[in-house]
């Protein structure tokens, strides 16, 4: 029997951030071939506040709550692997400038600017090539909304083929690989070890790759509601609707992960087969920092990898 976790995770810059029911942890290895561990008892905002976890509102709260979360071990990884004379003028006038606060200012720029480059790319920039078609033939809004959703997973898979060929990019999915693998193990209740975690499959129902590839599929929908009126008028609706969308997604992926319902794994398997470009299979070293990771989140010490 499955154990019940709530674990999640995501790969980072040469290790892996797990997030457990003691906060979140981050494991990495550095070039010296030392696993670092950072800890903070952070605790997700729609447990924290009763007023973003209603249905729908916490999706879009959780979102840009692991956005931020993510965004910040992304910069506390690679910062094992910045060296001082690496640093531009501008980097070393920046945190002076800010001090302690220049990682949490550097997280909400990053933020702002992944946020505003992925409503560019797969929001803007389909709505705007299906206005091609509405001008060159005549098709209805259905089919119109169609198009533009076909186009969306079109440019989504075509971003995630072509990074994954950066050889950063690789190490980065092989982590992703690590990370899944991990949490199989714990929640089949099998001692935490790489070589147990490595008979796992890597493919997991909760990857924010399934997320991702769901919000494409749920746009289609609710955006066919919106009409096709004036170019600018549906890039606003999109972008109003993202929350909605999010919230939208983020109770299926929770439904899904419940549910052992043929309409669950019909659902799922798109994302599933999409994790096959995001993540690779990892070695046991990797396996090593992502269980240190899980275990750093869960509270876990040596001894207690094993669940009984």
């Amino acid at each position: 029997m499955e154990k019940k976790v709530t674990v999640g995770g995501q790969a980072v810059i040469e290790g892996v951030m797990m997030r457990g029911s003691i906060g979140v942890a981050t494991a990495v290895r550095t070039s010296s071939g030392e696993i670092v561990i950072d800890k903070n008892e952070s605790i997700p905002y729609t447990k924290k506040y009763k007023v973003f976890n209603f249905p729908i509102v916490r999706g879009f709260v959780a979102l840009l709550d692991s956005l931020i979360v993510g965004i910040k071990t992304l910069n506390y990884s690679a910062s094992f692997f910045e060296e001082e004379g690496d640093k531009s003028k501008f980097d070393k006038w920046f945190d002076d400038k800010f001090k302690d606060k220049s990682s949490d200012i550097l997280a909400g720029i990053s933020l702002i600017l992944s946020l505003g480059f992925s409503i560019l790319l797969f929001f803007m920039l389909p709505t705007y090539a299906a206005n091609f078609f509405k001008k060159t033939f005549t098709v209805n809004t259905v089919l119109l909304n169609i198009i533009e959703g076909i186009i969306r997973v079109i440019l989504f898979l075509m971003y995630i083929y072509l990074i994954g060929k950066m050889e950063d990019i690789k190490r980065v999915y092989e982590y992703h690989g690590a990370e899944h693998k991990t949490i199989f193990c714990y929640e089949n209740k099998v001692e935490l070890t790489p070589e147990n975690a490595k008979k796992f499959g890597r493919l997991h129902p909760r990857c924010g790759t399934n997320f991702l590839f769901l919000v494409m599929i749920v746009s289609i929908i609710l955006f066919s509601f919106t009409g096709w009126n004036s170019l600018w008028q549906r890039l606003a609706y999109r972008i109003i609707l993202l929350p909605i969308v999010s919230g939208v997604t983020y109770e299926l992926i929770r439904w899904m992960g419940k549910s052992k319902s043929r309409l669950s794994y019909i659902l799922a398997y798109p994302g599933l087969m999409l994790q096959k470009l995001t993540t690779k299979e990892p070695d046991l070293e990797q396996l090593e920092v992502a269980i240190a990771a899980l275990k750093a989140a869960e509270g876990l010490n040596i001894e207690e990898g094993k669940e009984n």
